[in-house]
């Protein structure tokens, strides 16, 4: 199958809101009046980011999924999509998964594939998203102030822990398995929620690499510190149950373990009612963990205020 036959055949759909899609040197797209447009890219490497004998579906849905976090901690639609794809080899049935994985998540999120390309090489994938928002009305990371509430939503923890159990470090019981592999392989990009906090979050961003790494981007782009309460942080019932000896484990997933895909985010502290009524709106559990402080960095404390050490922060690529 040649390079051409395999994008006509697997990652050609029709492409309706773009001037020019799949096909030429290049997309053409068009922005509407008063909209600005918000662009990232995500890549995903095996043997760093998966696993080489991952589900191709699960992989395509997360290959698209984590992309549309970031959109999401911007505060932008979802419109666009290229994807770049290195390849070993042109495997059919392997192919036919992972785009049936990418276009059910396109699909979801009104996502258009437009471009890309493909190459033969170690497996590699590769998003570049493309969303709208109106125009000064994106989220950033540097508007956190001092007295701004911490908040964030879903669950932290059960994706580092379904990792953790691939690995070998944790053997988990049928149930929770289950629970933390879908949290790991599927995750679900908060976009309802990041259009949601336009004109109510002071700062947001996505955790992928770990609550205090992701956080410590905020704080370093506001100028401001920040005071976590452990016991505050929403964790799935094996976290609350775990004994002394997944103290630890459990400790580094929360805090550290990244893959979790949901938004942190602050704000003033006037916007709680509006926030908890956002939370029952959108079915979705958001958490106060904190607040914004004056000085530099973060400490986590326990229910009784002490500081606790903290080992790691989070997953650094060339660290």
């Amino acid at each position: 199958m040649s390079e051409f036959d395999l994008i006509k055949r697997f990652f050609s759909r029709p492409t309706p809101s773009a001037t020019l899609g799949v096909g030429d040197d290049a997309a053409l797209l068009h922005i509407a009046d008063g909209m600005e447009l918000a662009v990232s890219t995500d890549m995903l490497v095996s043997g760093t980011h998966f696993f080489p004998d991952a589900d191709p579906f699960l992989l395509g849905h997360k290959t698209l999924a984590v992309n549309l976090s970031d959109l999401a901690a911007m505060g932008a639609v979802p419109r666009w999509a290229t994807l770049a794809l290195s390849l070993p080899a042109t495997e059919e049935a392997w192919l036919q998964r992972f785009s049936a994985g990418f276009f059910a998540v396109a699909a979801e999120y009104g996502v258009e594939l437009v471009g890309g390309d493909t190459t033969r090489g170690p497996l590699n994938l590769s998003v570049t998203i493309m969303g709208e928002v109106p125009k000064g009305r994106a989220l950033r990371r540097s508007g956190a102030r001092a007295g701004d509430d911490i908040w964030v939503s879903g669950k932290l923890g059960d994706a580092a822990l379904g990792l953790a159990h691939l690995q070998g470090r944790i053997k988990l019981p049928e149930q929770a398995r289950n629970t933390c592999l879908a949290s790991l392989h599927q995750p679900r990009p908060r976009v309802a929620l990041g259009l949601a906090l336009r004109g109510i979050a002071s700062s947001v961003i996505d955790i992928s690499d770990g609550l205090l790494a992701d956080l410590g981007h905020i704080l370093e782009c506001s100028e401001a510190a920040a005071e976590v309460r452990y016991d505050r942080l929403p964790v799935s019932s094996l976290f609350a149950s775990a004994g002394d000896e997944m103290q630890e484990l459990a400790q580094s997933c929360v805090l550290s373990g990244g893959d979790d895909y949901e938004l942190c985010f602050t704000a003033p502290v006037a916007q709680r009612d509006e926030i908890e009524a956002l939370s029952s709106t959108l079915r979705l559990p958001l958490t106060r963990i904190g607040k914004i402080v004056s000085g530099q960095g973060c400490k986590v404390r326990t229910a009784d205020g002490n500081v606790m050490p903290i080992k790691d922060t989070g997953y650094d690529h060339f660290a």
